[in-house]
């Protein structure tokens, strides 16, 4: 008889794959067609499983703690399994069981494994797959992870048996909700689907307000009352707010009594809720972007211990970034209390992304792991392990929090402006347009910074209260002066007038503060412009542009020294920010007036070497490479600006900048050795 994992084979590899591997139901290892016997033990089926999902090897001393509860010779019954698994596993040509020191590995690369083929596609974004093979990889869900498969007196395998079984549940979820929209809503196969998915995700509106219309579609408008009924009970029995499902349903069945549902629910679309017309091209609604922080789970298990005091520090500081819509602390610890996975809370609190890790000691080392998901696709957007020395365990906390906070938000908003690129520009709403704004500001280029400036104007006049997007757009005349691409003095004004409305919107935020002292620099306010952004740190420590604007005007007649520890931690919050270039070359115009000409040259080369880098970067590279003595490499850059810009002179570079005399003096020296004075 044929089995699930086989018949899913064709549909996503295309050849059947000699070996086939069964982790979603009870566990099957299937060798051309026919099963592969293993012995009758529990914990070597467990030692396979593990080895299959595991990203790397596993030392034996890992596998010996999860698996065996402190029997007489753990190692020599570790031993034994690995043996029958070569004997299950390994041909003459092909040895799938490895061994290298003291870690141990499993091949299965040639070999189709479902579990692995389904976290392979969520990687890649489900959405991005075609029809059938959303149905071969909905296919291979024949039941649990390793249905069946409980061990006892193996604490450590049950925990991440249950982890994996939630996250497998999660990628289900996830599939189906990406099928159905795929599907014609009234087919029989599209309500199969909602019907499981609804069964998987119980909590989740979409799934219902789906599920709702199409039972509307198919004139089954009892049996969508009586969904509605049972949905009702399930939110109250939990102490869920029911009220936007109730709405949906109103909508849903207004429009089907006016015969003009839309070709396709719209609770498919980000604002679930609401159920429109294709043609509509009304004001949408503005949907910022929404995360839950779980508490962290300390080794022990314990609670209100270090890591419930981390998770409440994370909690706070992503706050005060005003970035997105945090959930309160008391809320995910109440839900924290009944035990319920990460995604899972992240559908009943109705968020876009769950941040959950570990905290715990070992060996004098303090390990922290956080994982960022975004809640819809299942999918780890980011993952990272912290591994510090504890001599002051709240120093290091502190810099791995710093860490946390900044990547959470800098990888939201890489996956938020991705998202608004791949939709119509007459469609988004205020959210989205500001994160299609930023995509087009991070290009520096005229043209570029043009549709940025069109993309926030739209965000703000969605909603006038959104003050980073005026933030954005302050930004964009702030670029337009100082690149010079139009008059300075009218792009200045423009730029200052911007970021009084973000200030007049929400005085707390750090990005209209940011503005406001970036616009009051062009105006040749400095002190102006270091008290606003002083402010923008202040009220958000993690706000890594603020820091970076720090050092941008301590770098031109402030304090250099500060100027650098600014760079340097602005880098620290965001080692991968669009802006690096800019905090690269603050540094180096800080060591050109420290009279470090070396150090200059080395840090405007790593500025000049980042892929968005402008023409002033590149002069500044220019000019510091030609103050070091390296002239070659100066007039390499010199050559490269005049390509584009043929009468550039130190004058230009000088008038970009507000340099003390002593600075000024030092670049236009480095400018005449290499022809540019």
């Amino acid at each position: 008889m044929e089995t699930d994992v086989e018949s899913a084979s064709s549909g996503l590899d295309g050849d059947m794959a000699t070996l086939s591997v069964r982790l979603l139901g009870p566990l099957a290892i299937i060798r051309d067609g026919a099963p592969v016997t293993l012995p009758a033990s529990r914990k070597l089926r467990a030692l396979f499983a593990y080895l299959a999902l595991a990203p790397h090897p596993v030392g034996r001393s890992r596998l010996c703690e999860l698996l065996w509860d402190v029997p007489n010779d753990p190692r020599g019954e570790l031993r034994w399994c690995l043996s029958k698994l070569r004997g299950a596993l390994d041909t003459p040509d092909r040895r799938r069981v490895s061994t290298q020191g003291d870690t141990v590995a499993l091949d299965l690369s040639d070999c189709l494994v479902d579990a692995l083929e389904i976290s392979r596609a969520v990687a890649q974004g489900i959405g991005t797959l075609d029809v059938e093979r959303r149905r071969a990889l909905a296919g291979l869900f024949a039941g649990d992870l390793l249905d069946g498969l409980e061990l006892e007196r193996s604490p450590l395998f049950n925990s991440w048996l249950i982890a994996q079984r939630r996250r497998f549940h999660s990628c289900h979820a996830a599939i189906l909700e990406q099928l159905v929209a795929s599907l014609p809503v009234e087919g029989d196969e599209a309500v199969a689907h909602l019907d499981k998915w609804v069964e998987l995700a119980p909590f989740d509106g979409r799934a219902h307000a789906a599920l709702l219309a199409s039972l509307a579609r198919r004139g089954e408008i009892g049996a969508a009352e009586q969904h509605l009924a049972s949905a009702e009970r399930l939110f109250h029995s939990e102490g869920l707010d029911f009220a936007p499902l109730r709405q949906a349903w109103r909508t849903i069945r207004d429009q089907r009594a006016n015969a003009s549902l839309a070709a396709r629910p719209a609770c498919l679309s980000p604002a679930w809720p609401l159920i429109s017309s294709p043609g509509d091209a009304g004001p949408v609604e503005p949907s910022h972007a929404s995360l839950a922080v779980m508490p962290f789970a300390e080794e022990s298990g314990a609670r209100g211990g270090l890591a419930d005091g981390f998770t409440h520090d994370i909690i706070t500081r992503l706050a005060k970034l005003r970035d997105f819509f945090v959930i309160a602390r008391g809320s995910v610890f109440a839900l924290a209390e009944k035990t319920i996975a990460p995604e899972e809370a992240g559908r009943k609190l109705d968020v876009d992304y769950v941040a959950t890790g570990t905290v715990r000691s070992t060996a004098g080392r303090l390990i922290v792991s956080v994982e960022l998901i975004e809640v819809r696709t299942a999918r780890i957007v980011w993952a990272e392990t912290f591994e510090r020395r504890p001599d002051d365990i709240f120093a290091v906390l502190d810099d791995i929090g710093d860490s946390i906070v900044s990547s959470i938000s800098a990888e939201i908003e890489t996956v938020e402006r991705n998202r608004a690129m791949l939709k119509a520009p007459n469609s988004l709403n205020a959210w989205e347009a500001y994160h299609r704004g930023l995509w087009h500001m991070y290009r520096f280029t005229q043209a570029e910074n043009e549709q940025a400036r069109n993309f926030f104007a739209s965000a703000v006049q969605l909603d006038p209260t959104f003050a980073r997007a005026y933030a954005g757009l302050s930004f964009t005349h702030w670029q337009a002066a100082f690149q010079r691409w139009s008059d300075r003095d009218r792009e200045s004004a423009l730029a200052f007038e911007s970021a009084g409305h973000s200030l007049l919107v929400d005085d707390h935020n750090p990005a209209a503060h940011w503005a406001m002292g970036r616009a009051l620099w062009l105006r040749g306010e400095q002190d102006g412009s270091l008290c606003e952004l002083q402010r923008a740190v202040d009220l958000s420590p993690n706000f890594a542009l603020g820091h970076y604007a720090l050092s941008f005007v301590h770098s031109q007649s402030g304090d250099p020294q500060a100027a650098i520890s600014s760079s340097d931690h602005s880098r620290h919050l965001s080692p991968f920010d669009p802006l690096l270039f800019g905090m690269l070359g603050a540094r180096a115009m800080s060591h050109v007036r420290l009279g470090q000409f070396e150090e200059a040259a080395e840090w405007a080369l790593k500025a000049a070497a980042r892929p968005n880098a402008h023409t002033i970067i590149l002069a500044i590279a220019a000019h510091c490479l030609a103050l070091a003595g390296r002239l070659d490499e100066a007039r390499g850059f010199a050559a490269a600006i005049r390509k584009t810009l043929p009468d550039y002179r130190a004058d230009d570079f000088i008038g970009t900048f507000r340099f003390e005399p002593d600075a000024e003096a030092l670049f236009r020296q480095g400018a005449r050795r290499i022809g540019l004075g």
